[in-house]
């Protein structure tokens, strides 16, 4: 039977006996269920050290790659507590010019003896806390759009609904209702597109702080879809969180919605389409509205003057080079990689070098943050928007 970890001493020793008793080492190695590697392994470790193969051997490694003379280790935190703000590059090129006959230790070693010294300071990184921006009145049609998802539902074959609507603010038109199976921005994106290729482009854009509207996580709490939004010239507005009543014109058309086209629920997705589809037209052509004396939203609704034509590169003339951020929200640079934000993949930025390997980040025309060339981390400054959240103009 194959050795237990609590009598692997006792197993060896029985193994040895067996074979001073001449037993064949196939034989012994299939009754313990040991490979024959691992027997000849022990026997000849029995002839050169005798009954000590029995203990199991220490498996502590030869060599430490980290580990240093106490002295150097000494130097290094002796350097740090006279330059205390100096990082692990800057005190790695002092203690080598201070000592150039000894071996310097790389960056890394320097940076995990700091480290386990207690004087590397870890400085936390701002969470970006959701607020409102100002939000503006709209007379006119295409002004501002409103976008929200109602709340999910459960369909007949047991999938859920997240119905996207998006109306005008002003004449109250529902420009496009979807029913879709999640709130990722890939499919908001397409829902948003067609609206924008039929009627054309608002100049502002009013949502909750949630996704794929915002992002908790991302810079200046934006998300690839209002970063989208940006560059098409659309301005953003978002409501407090929790005071829906900022939205109120289109929770209000949520509530018709519910009771008219989701209780009860369809059967599948295509059957809970053609009901939404349907409250639409009624909503727009047929339900008379108080508050535009008695018209329908068709009737008060024109199509935007700003017609879509997708998005083109941006050009930073006044600043040192323009860089396309990278699929993983990296800024690349002279064999540099700075971690910038996901949000911004495939968008590009402008930067400028301001001091000695300090550089300026900005996006259209908006400065975001500086990063150090030597250790390439990005650090956002207040927040560039101010209040509102604006387009380049």
């Amino acid at each position: 039977m194959p050795w237990k970890e609590t009598f692997v001493t006792d197993e060896r020793t029985k193994f040895i006996a067996r074979m001073l008793d001449g037993d064949s080492m196939s034989q012994l190695c299939e009754e313990f269920g040991i490979s024959r590697k691992t027997g000849y392994k022990i026997w000849n470790r029995y002839q050169n050290t005798g009954v000590h193969a029995m203990l199991d051997r220490s498996r502590k490694p030869h060599r430490f790659a980290n580990q240093l003379p106490e002295q150097i280790e000494r130097s290094i935190v002796k350097l740090k507590k006279e330059k205390p703000y100096w990082g692990a590059p800057k005190i790695r090129e002092l203690l080598a010019r201070k000592f150039p006959d000894l071996r310097t230790p790389a960056t890394s070693t320097v940076h995990a003896v700091l480290d386990r010294n207690g004087l590397v300071n870890c400085r936390r990184r701002r969470r970006y806390k959701a607020e409102g921006t100002p939000l503006s009145s709209s007379p006119t049609p295409n002004d501002l759009w409103c976008a929200d998802f109602k709340g999910e539902f459960m369909l007949g074959d047991k999938r859920y609904c997240y119905p996207l609507t998006i109306t005008d603010h002003a004449s109250r038109y529902l420009l496009a209702v979807e029913g879709l199976e999640s709130v990722k921005e890939r499919t908001a994106f397409a829902v948003f597109e067609r609206a924008f290729q039929e009627f054309g482009l608002p100049l502002a854009m009013r949502t909750d702080n949630g996704v794929p509207f915002a992002s908790p996580n991302g810079l200046f709490g934006l998300s690839k879809l209002s970063v989208w939004w940006l560059r098409l010239g659309i301005q953003i507005e978002r409501i407090k969180p929790g005071h829906p009543e900022q939205n109120g014109r289109h929770e209000r058309m949520h509530l018709t919605l519910k009771k008219s086209a989701v209780l009860p629920a369809a059967m599948n997705f295509l059957q809970q389409q053609g009901k939404l589809d349907a409250f639409q037209a009624e909503y727009n052509a047929e339900r008379p509205h108080e508050s535009l004396g008695m018209k329908f939203p068709a009737e008060v609704y024109t199509s935007s003057p700003r017609p879509y034509q997708g998005i083109g590169r941006i050009e930073y003339p006044l600043h040192d080079q323009t860089v396309t951020v990278s699929r993983c929200g990296r800024i690349c640079m002279k064999g540099k990689k700075i971690n910038f934000s996901n949000v911004f993949s495939g968008q590009d930025v402008g930067i400028k070098e301001q001091n000695d390997k300090i550089w300026l980040v900005s996006f259209m025309n908006y400065d975001l943050g500086y990063f150090d060339e030597d250790s390439k981390r990005f650090e956002p400054i207040a927040n560039p928007f101010g209040p509102k959240v604006l387009p380049m103009s």
